[in-house]
């Protein structure tokens, strides 16, 4: 069964590599703020623009709205495509503002799937941003799924190649007992076996899923 063998995935990750302690980040906002930093970078690079951003005194809601677009693109710029991300922040900030009178709190009375609908309506907040944000800023029941995800689940028979963000999300959260703290743990052991082992070269050898059978001329995502 689909299930059991993710159970039996998720424990040998988790035997080899123990807890990942994700997401990093102080508070809710910090938490944010890296998911939408961290967009086709390093999570090093993150850290350092939101070293940026602490050190100007920008870690709040109020002062990431008054900031001008230029200034924030240059207090992020170690993140990599800083301009179109403090584009992203400040779409992000401005439907907060907006729709919640920029109370992150606010949004803790909205259901989860209304509550990712109006994340994704954001302009420059896809579906791994949206679902990092719900998992790991508020602690609902959302698996986040990634490119190392869809690796994984390919090369271990778990789903066709090419299948979608919501299909590869769907696979998990229906085979899985929802568990913020296991869902949160199950995609930061993606991350890690994906960059240590299971990379478009693959490095079988030693993985703690070597012995499971899995097929590596699967195509890559």
């Amino acid at each position: 069964m689909v299930s059991e063998k993710l159970q039996e995935i998720y424990e040998l990750l988790f035997a080899r590599f123990g807890a990942q302690g994700w997401w990093p980040g102080d508070g809710r906002l910090e938490i944010i703020i890296g998911a939408i930093l961290t967009q086709n970078t390093n999570w090093g690079n993150v850290e350092k623009a939101i070293m940026n951003l602490r050190g100007a005194g920008c870690l709040s809601v109020e002062k990431l709205r008054s900031i001008s677009p230029a200034e924030l693109g240059e207090l992020i710029r170690p993140a990599g495509y800083y301009n179109l991300k403090a584009g992203r922040l400040k779409n992000f900030v401005e439907w907060l503002f907006e729709n919640y009178d920029g109370e992150l709190s606010a949004m803790e009375s909205i259901g989860t799937e209304s509550l990712r609908e109006e994340l994704l309506a954001v302009k420059g907040i896809g579906f791994e941003t949206a679902d990092s944000i719900l998992l790991y800023a508020f602690g609902r029941e959302v698996f986040v799924v990634d490119a190392y995800t869809a690796r994984m689940a390919v090369r271990h028979g778990l789903i066709e190649a090419g299948c979608g963000y919501e299909e590869l999300r769907e696979l998990f959260e229906s085979n899985l007992e929802a568990d913020v703290k296991m869902f949160n743990e199950y995609h930061a052991l993606f991350v890690r076996v994906g960059k240590e082992y299971c990379r478009r070269t693959t490095r079988c050898a030693g993985c703690p899923l070597e012995k499971l059978p899995h097929n590596v001329e699967a195509e890559d995502f």
